[in-house]
């Protein structure tokens, strides 16, 4: 480890990683820290009666050549390290209710999305058209999502004002249908109250265009992303915790770590929680408006996950993923629960390994769950190089969760119960304590249609050689977050520079590949 670097970043989530890449590549010298035991924020996996489970990454989209997360990925060279699977064209998600066998698909490809579904609702052909055609248009306001030039998507306010379930409910009065389009927003915690259109649509249409598993799991990823950034000489350190900021002359001077470590710096990058960031530089050296607008930011919620080991042979591998809801008029108040009415619904996903048969390894199921029900243990603190047991209680607590869950997933696999091996839970505070995030939260910040600007943070801060990056400066997920890096490393080297550099490399190995 060097005594100083040009860039020093904070946290090996998708933001940092990718940011440092993209730094390294026009020559800075770059230093990643991690507090964990691995490296990825929720790239992560982890292993259980050998089998790898993810804990963020159950599918990605937009992956298909020439797509928009391709082409990052292929600028920051990691594309052809990864070992995919791309899931059922003709219905990748399905969408599911109680008393009702029918399953709903959502298919890849916008022509086939929309045959698909009018088979299922063939009286609503014209509701369908007119929704994809608003997936489409709302997507062409932002854009980096379409590695285009053009002005900042702030500058287009009705966007932002777009209620995602109002509009839905707009196309058609089926009620099934409606609840059909609005089925997968587990994937950005959707609200009917509060989301925005563009959440809807930024994080499906990447989707509809393309879906992926991971086979082995995200940490692929994170280590196509080491791998490469150790190639532009970028250096990346664990068990390096940052627990506060040298500060000097209204700037930042270094890192310093629990293990002592100090790790001097040009310019500091934090792809940790924002609000975490400003409470280790320490407060007081912001405004305190500033203070105040990123600490009243409402996070999203957290989640509950349930991870089944399957014995062998003994749930067939579905290669989709499943959401699953009580009745079509809670979709959007899946969040809204009672102790009695949890779990509304579910995402139901499934992991994929080299060489596996017909049948499946394992199972994740993730519902909503709100902080304060771990409130009595939030004074503990737990992960593999931290062990500390959070007591009986809890456990008991996990338990009971894990057999509602597993209950309401009988009500769509009858006989899931009979192939269960072993099971292991998560809860918010797992997130808490592994990712960094706020309460737990599984998206970052709440995007609210009725405070449109309030939850977006500017890559820069007050502090001028201190940066954001990740999901919760204006969009979650993979593709999201590494837009965030984009637009981290554009303040730094310049929007249009940097644009062009990507659409160049992709140009250049389309060209190489046209002509062998």
């Amino acid at each position: 480890m060097k005594t100083h670097y040009d860039i020093v970043i904070v946290g090996s989530g998708l933001g940092g990683l990718a940011s440092a890449i993209i730094l390294a590549k026009e020559g800075y010298s770059v230093c990643v820290l991690e507090k964990n035991n691995q490296y990825g924020g929720n790239l992560q996996t982890f292993v259980r009666n050998k089998t790898i489970f993810d804990t963020g990454v159950h599918y990605i989209g937009g992956l298909d050549k020439g797509q928009n997360l391709y082409q990052y990925f292929k600028y920051i060279d990691i594309i052809d390290d990864l070992s995919l699977k791309k899931l059922d064209e003709k219905g990748f998600d399905i969408v599911t209710f109680d008393n009702d066998p029918i399953e709903y698909k959502h298919a890849q490809g916008y022509e086939k999305f929309i045959e698909v579904l009018v088979e299922q609702f063939p009286e609503e052909e014209p509701a369908i058209i007119t929704y994809c055609n608003k997936l489409k248009e709302t997507c062409d306001n932002f854009p980096l999502y379409n590695l285009k030039q053009g002005k900042a998507y702030h500058d287009n306010p009705a966007i932002f004002q777009l209620q995602a379930k109002e509009y839905i409910n707009s196309l058609t009065n089926n009620k099934k249908l409606q609840a059909v389009l609005a089925g997968t927003n587990f994937l950005y915690a959707g609200d009917g109250e509060r989301t925005p259109f563009y959440v809807h649509a930024l994080t499906i249409n990447s989707y509809i265009e393309s879906a992926y598993r991971c086979i082995n799991g995200g940490s692929q990823i994170t280590k196509a992303l080491i791998k490469t950034l150790k190639k532009h000489g970028g250096e990346t350190y664990k068990h390096h915790d940052v627990v506060k900021f040298g500060f000097d002359n209204g700037k930042i001077t270094s890192a310093i770590c629990s293990n002592g470590k100090e790790i001097k710096g040009d310019m500091f990058i934090s792809n940790i929680e924002p609000k975490l960031t400003l409470k280790l530089v320490g407060e007081d050296k912001f405004r305190k408006s500033y203070t105040n607008r990123v600490n009243k930011i409402e996070s999203t919620i957290a989640a509950f996950s349930l991870y089944i080991v399957l014995k062998p042979n003994s749930f067939k591998y579905e290669n989709k993923n499943f959401y699953h809801f009580k009745n079509p008029d809670n979709v959007w108040d899946v969040h809204k629960y009672t102790q009695e009415s949890w779990p509304g619904g579910y995402m139901m996903s499934m992991s994929i390994k080299k060489n596996m048969n017909d049948y499946g390894d394992n199972i994740t199921v993730m519902t909503y769950m709100h902080y304060d029900e771990v409130k009595p243990w939030v004074d503990t603190f737990n992960t593999v190089s931290h062990k500390n047991e959070r007591g009986q209680t809890y456990e008991q607590f996990k338990e009971e969760k894990a057999e509602k869950l597993i209950k309401e997933l009988e009500l769509k696999f009858p006989n899931i119960r009979d192939c269960i091996q072993e099971m292991y839970t998560s809860t918010p505070l797992s997130y808490r304590d592994y990712i960094g995030s706020n309460r737990g939260s599984m998206y970052g910040y709440v995007k609210d249609v009725n405070k449109p600007m309030q939850s977006f943070l500017s890559p820069r801060t007050k502090i001028k050689n201190l940066m954001f990056t990740g999901q919760s400066l204006n969009m979650h997920g993979i593709l999201g977050v590494t837009i965030s890096a984009v637009t981290t490393c554009s303040e730094i080297l310049g929007k249009d520079y940097l644009l062009n550099k990507i659409l160049k490399a992709n140009k250049e190995q389309e060209i190489s590949e046209n002509n062998v």
